[in-house]
């Protein structure tokens, strides 16, 4: 698969699909599963994952079918524990913990950078069970796979410092993570928090990826790393997961719902946590002129779909600026390439540069169009709708899990796509005609992780910027994560307990000098350095 690593080629506009598009040779599920058998034996069985605790792998639990987003084929699905073992896997992973922690520091570092060698032997082929698993486009999941290795990296070469006066937790992090990112949220946290001294428990995302997590983690766990890896529902697990004694930590990263209801439970509990939750991320236009910038800059926005927690679903945009701005907008968002992820015109050919592929499953796509169709019956104003005879598909694909760009004009405020992230490539404008009209429709979500003001005038940005509900607001530019030195946590209901990014990760999963006042955003006080 070296070819695959070619660059993206230059972007233009919209296209026919080729005649004939056939799978690239080497990348089909099934090549991707018999390396798997070949590189991790013991974590992968027939047709089957096995879940991991107690330090071994155990054929238990309950296999549901799953299929793959890309074409609808049958994948391999999650082992679905029930609430008896994974309590069993919790106790186990606190036996770990007590002899992890132990461990000298310089022993962990040896023991996880060896994981990072092997995660980065075996990069492409986590990247290619991204793919299938999850619909990331293969640019994309190369870079999930980079950005987990290169930031672990990170924490690695500079761990002591960040650990000097710290102590691990009294119980093991029990990481409960969205489908979308497995690598570069999930597993980066998982080794960081074991570098820190902890065993690290996490639940495989129901919607995707738990081969690619299964081959990580038995990367990792060939290393000596204690790490318990299991599936199942929410509702099976939660107790044993969030409610544990045992668990020192839980780790978070979803919907407000399940987020709220595991605040609940900790904060009873009096248990430090770490919940990172959805909240509408907006970009705001305020008398602004340089739209050549944000022509270029509106195709990136869609990456992967906008299945990402810092994606920018909402435009917010004065009135007067309406007619420049969708010059601006819609030749952009009509050059957005999705299709199949592995669809070549020739065998030798590169993968594709998409944009994205499908959205994470059918009953999402299902779930979007309805609520486009209704914001539409209800007033919303269609500004752009693409169709997959637009994209890059093979003869007779099944391709019900993709949804083309949508640009709604004024949804209605009975529509969830008014206040609510879609989580798919979905974009919706609100026109405003007053600077407190512009803050009160960016700050309609209680809360968000990021958000952008493009305005001309720096004076007016640093005016209005401090009065943005997110966590980052960009002057022109898109905000992300960031990572590695970088603070990151949300404001609202966008985020609750301690702030991760740099140093904050491993203080969060940490114990420092009594009476520490974590940084984060707790019932009781808000603290961001």
């Amino acid at each position: 698969m070296g070819d695959c690593n070619a660059a993206a080629a230059q972007r233009g506009g919209a296209s026919a699909a080729p005649a004939t598009l056939t799978l690239k040779p080497g990348t089909a599920w099934a090549d991707a599963w018999q390396r798997c058998l070949a590189v991790a034996p013991e974590s992968f069985r027939d047709d089957r994952v096995l879940n991991l605790w107690a330090a071994a792998w155990q054929a238990d639990g309950r296999a549901l079918p799953a299929t793959s987003p890309v074409d609808g084929s049958p994948i391999a699905g999650p082992p679905r524990l029930d609430a008896d073992t994974a309590q069993q896997a919790v106790r186990a992973s606190l036996d770990q913990h007590r002899a992890w922690r132990h461990i000298p520091l310089a022993e962990r570092r040896a023991r996880v950078a060896a994981a990072l060698d092997a995660l980065t032997e075996h990069r492409e082929l986590l990247a290619l069970l991204l793919v299938w698993e999850i619909g990331k486009p293969w640019r994309l999941a190369q870079a999930d796979v980079d950005r987990a290795i290169d930031g672990v990296r990170w924490y690695v070469d500079g761990a002591e410092p960040m650990l000097e006066g710290r102590t691990p937790l009294p119980g093991p992090v029990s990481n409960i993570a969205s489908w979308n990112y497995p690598m570069s949220v999930l597993v980066h946290a998982m080794l960081v928090q074991a570098l820190a001294g902890n065993a690290v428990i996490a639940k495989a995302p129901t919607d995707g990826g738990v081969a690619c997590l299964t081959l990580a983690s038995a990367l990792a766990a060939r290393e000596g790393i204690p790490i318990t890896l299991v599936s199942g529902s929410g509702g099976q697990l939660s107790e044993a997961l969030v409610r544990s004694p045992e668990i020192g930590c839980v780790s978070f990263v979803g919907g407000r719902d399940t987020g709220a209801r595991i605040a609940t439970a900790v904060a009873d509990l009096g248990k430090r946590h770490i919940l990172e939750q959805e909240g509408l991320n907006t970009w705001g236009i305020w008398n602004y002129s340089d739209w050549d910038s944000l022509t270029a800059v509106i195709p990136k926005l869609f990456d992967y779909g906008k299945q990402r927690c810092t994606a920018y679903p909402r435009f917010v945009v004065q009135r007067s600026s309406f007619d420049a701005f969708l010059a601006a907008y819609l030749p952009a968002v009509r050059s957005i390439r999705t299709g199949h992820p592995l669809a070549v015109e020739n065998p030798a050919d590169p993968l594709p540069a998409l944009d994205f592929g499908p959205v994470i499953n059918a009953a999402k796509a299902k779930e979007l169009g309805d609520q486009v169709a209704e914001a539409i019956d209800r007033g919303a104003v269609p500004l752009h709708r693409g169709t997959l005879e637009e994209g890059r598909f093979l003869p007779g694909q099944d391709t019900s899990a993709y949804l083309p760009p949508v640009t709604l004009l004024g949804p209605p405020p009975s529509s969830p796509l008014h206040h609510a992230e879609p989580f798919g490539p979905v974009d919706t404008i609100v026109l405003v005609d007053t600077e407190a009209e512009l803050l009160a429709a960016m700050n309609a979500s209680n809360g968000a992780l990021v958000a952008t003001l493009s305005t001309d005038d720096p004076a007016t940005y640093e005016r209005l910027a401090p009065q943005i509900r997110a966590f980052k607001v960009g002057q022109g530019k898109p905000r992300s994560r960031g990572d590695r030195d970088e603070l990151f946590g949300g404001f609202g209901a966008s985020w609750r307990g301690a702030f991760v990014g740099g140093e904050l990760l491993v203080r969060a999963v940490t114990d420092g000098p009594a009476g520490e006042r974590l940084p984060g955003n707790f019932p009781d006080y808000q603290l961001n350095a």
